[in-house]
Order: structure tokens, then C-alpha cells, then sequence
């Protein structure tokens, strides 16, 4: 059957993405890592850019861990025992020891009874929610949630869908309030870091709102955060948003082994009750494969050095290195959106001058992610920066310097 008809549909819907401003466009190609040496980070060429090399300021990986001598020895060790892929999903024939190792190992530094892993966050987050959602709850989430707490909530069709303000505490406990009497449970559903400004939910208050008001609900209310861009880049040990706010742990705690912990695959950690219901009703995880038994291996060496005294050491490398390339970013006279987590954003609030700051910064070799209207709304233009752990402080004063000539 022809789709010549679908076909030109599909093309003109992108040709609208392209003339609105919203597509993607051509991903950028990686064809050679250099790992970091000395003074030096990691180094990176691209497709079409012949022997330019960049430093990378548009990565989630803020420990530096992906291209360590003894994460890839752990993955090459489990591909050897294991082989390189899982044969089925979990229930099947797909689990291994190192997925089992694994999730004990998340929950133990979690301090949470059970962990379960998916094959990303994302469909962890996609996973967990619908199953938890009946025609007799409202879901309440923060305006600025990431994409897969919007699909998830979707997807999931709750008796109420609420909207509060960024960060608006007072605004949850009203909409909170509001649903008494009506949702037998009540999910509060927010990111940790909001990764497009680096700022995060204030969770020890969101906890204290939740235990106030739960008594008005047969199945309480319940908080669930994706700590994503937390877990491993803020917090004392690299506990994420929980530890950063010191408030108690959330009912349901979501994150990744793939930005700080530098590997691949989503998590989710709580009581024992909720992830034996997660494994048998989460469709992301019954029905599709897991993470490989080398990327298993890999995140749990990663986990192991977060939760030691090197770990405590990239950490404050981190910090430091952070607050050198904002305090940098201010005594230029750069607007920034002050914070300890190592995403930070340069308000330049002006699409086509973010487009030539980017790239002045891509003509001398650094790469970093312009975010511009329609994308944005206007006024709110910025470049996201990212710190990571392995990048050196040689490395922060030159794309600082390249910055300084950067057009304003």
C-alpha cells in the first residue's frame, strides 16, 4: 500500500519544525575521544571539522566518569563473563547477577529498601507513573518538568492533571488543599534539577507540605522526584537534591546511571512494596529489555567511587571548578542564574545574539547548547554550560577567555 500521501505529510510537518525554529537539525557526529591527560580534559572531533578539537561544555557526564581506565575494565569484565547483550527481557531469561548487584547497590545508597533499574530515565519515569494513577487521582506537577514527566502524566490519564507555578510552594499546598475531598491519592510529581537553569525543587519543603496535608487523602499524598541531573553532581556526597535541601527521602525517588554515573539506564528506589508492584505492573520494564550486564557492571564500579573518599574528592573538584567558571562569567559582566549544581546558564536573553555566541564558542572549540526562542520564550534566551569533573582549570579559563571576546 502506497504512503506517498503520509509521506509529504511527515515532510511538510518537519518543514514546519525547520521554518518555526523547533527542529533539531543534524545531530553533531563524535569520531574521536581523547581521554583527559594532565592539564588537559577530555578532547573531542567532530564529523566535517577535520582535526578541530573541542572541549566539551554540553555533557551530562558531571563526574567524568565514561572514560575511565577502570569503568571500561568493568564493562569489558562483565562482556567477557556475560556477553554483550541480555538475550530477553527480565522476566524471561534477561536478568544477570551484575542487574541484581546492581539495584542492591542503588538502594543501599539511596538508603531506601529496593531499587530497579530500566533501559534510561526517561522510561523509568514513563514506567512508574501510569501504574500508579487511577480514575481517583490527581497528579500535580511543576510547570517546568522535564518532557517525560509530561508524557508520563499523559499517558497516564488521572482523574486531574494540576499545573503549579516554578517552585510556587505556596501555590502546591492550595492545589493540594483543593483536591480534598475528591482524589482518594494525590502524586506530587517534580523534577530535582530543572536541567535548563540548573536551579532545583525545594523537596524538604515539598515533603513538609505533603505530611501536612495527608491526612485528607485514603492513599496519601505521595512524591515522586527524578533527581536525574542531582544524583552524583550536587549534595555533600553526591546524594542529589535530597541531601542539598536536607529534606527526608521522597516516597519515590527516580534517577540515571547516565549523566553523572556516566554509563546508560534509569533507576528508581523506594520501599519494598512499591518496586515489587513497580516489577509487575511498570510496562517500560516488563516489556523491554534491560541494560547490558557490561553497562550494569560499569554503573555499579561508578557508584562505588561516588560513594567513597574519591568520589568526595571529584565532588569538591566539581564545586570548585563550577563556582570558577561562574564567578568568571559575573566579573565579565555576564548574567548567570547563581547555584551550586555545575549546569550554568548564561542569560543572554536575545535569540540571534545566542545564536552568534554560540558560535563564536563552536569556532574555538568549545561546544555548548544555545537555547533560543520559540524554544524558549523570549526574554529567557540562554546558553546552558555544563561542568564536568574531568574538565581541568586550565580548561575553565580557556573557554572563559574565549567567552571574553564573545559578542555581547
Amino acid at each position: 500500500m502506497p504512503s506517498d500521501r503520509l509521506t509529504a505529510a511527515l515532510q511538510a510537518h518537519v518543514a514546519q519544525l525547520e521554518e518555526n525554529g523547533t527542529a533539531k537539525g543534524a545531530e553533531t557526529v563524535v569520531t574521536q575521544a581523547t581521554a583527559p591527560a594532565g592539564d588537559r580534559g577530555p578532547r573531542f572531533k567532530l564529523a566535517g571539522h577535520g582535526d578541530q578539537e573541542y572541549i566539551r561544555m554540553n555533557s551530562n557526564s558531571y563526574l567524568g566518569m565514561s572514560m575511565r581506565a577502570d569503568m571500561i575494565a568493568a564493562e569489558e569484565e562483565a562482556a567477557a563473563a556475560f556477553g554483550v547483550g541480555p538475550g530477553a527481557v527480565r522476566f524471561i531469561s534477561g536478568t544477570y547477577s551484575p542487574h541484581i548487584d546492581l539495584e542492591r547497590k542503588l538502594a543501599e545508597f539511596h538508603r531506601r529498601e529496593a531499587g530497579m533499574i530500566f533501559s534510561a530515565a526517561y522510561a523509568t519515569v514513563m514506567g512508574i507513573i501510569s501504574p500508579l494513577v487511577t480514575d481517583e487521582t490527581v497528579v500535580i506537577s511543576d510547570e517546568l518538568n522535564h518532557s517525560c514527566i509530561i508524557n508520563a502524566v499523559r499517558l497516564s490519564r488521572p482523574m486531574e492533571k494540576e499545573i503549579y507555578p516554578h517552585l510556587d510552594m505556596a501555590a502546591l499546598e492550595k492545589t493540594i488543599e483543593a483536591a480534598q475531598g475528591r482524589a482518594k491519592r494525590v502524586l506530587v510529581i517534580t523534577d530535582g534539577i530543572f536541567s535548563m537553569r540548573g536551579d532545583h525543587a525545594p523537596l524538604d519543603e515539598i515533603m513538609g507540605i505533603a505530611a501536612k496535608l495527608d491526612f485528607a487523602f485514603p492513599e496519601n499524598v505521595v512524591v515522586i522526584a527524578d533527581d536525574s541531573h542531582g544524583v552524583g553532581a550536587i549534595g555533600a556526597t553526591g546524594r542529589g537534591v535530597e541531601e542539598h535541601t536536607g529534606s527526608p527521602p521522597v516516597d519515590i525517588l527516580v534517577a540515571t546511571l547516565g549523566k553523572a554515573l556516566g554509563v546508560n539506564g534509569g533507576y528508581v528506589v523506594g520501599n519494598e512494596s512499591m518496586i515489587r508492584f513497580f516489577r509487575e505492573t511498570a510496562p517500560f520494564y516488563i516489556y523491554s529489555n534491560p541494560i547490558t550486564s557490561s553497562e550494569a557492571l560499569a554503573a555499579l564500579r561508578a557508584v562505588e567511587i561516588l560513594d567513597s573518599a574519591e568520589g568526595l574528592q571529584l565532588l569538591d573538584k566539581l564545586r570548585s571548578l563550577t563556582a570558577r567558571f561562574e564567578k568568571g562569567l559575573v566579573d565579565m559582566g555576564r548574567e548567570t542564574i547563581p547555584g551550586p549544581h555545575p549546569v550554568v546558564p548564561l542569560m543572554v536573553r536575545d535569540t540571534d545574539l545566542t545564536h552568534a555566541i554560540v558560535k563564536h564558542l563552536e569556532d574555538n572549540g568549545v561546544l555548548a547548547t544555545g537555547l533560543a526562542f520559540p524554544v524558549v520564550p523570549r526574554g529567557d534566551e540562554e546558553i546552558r554550560f555544563q561542568v564536568n569533573a574531568d574538565h581541568t582549570q586550565s580548561d575553565i579559563d580557556q573557554v572563559l577567555e574565549i567567552m571574553a571576546t564573545a559578542p555581547r
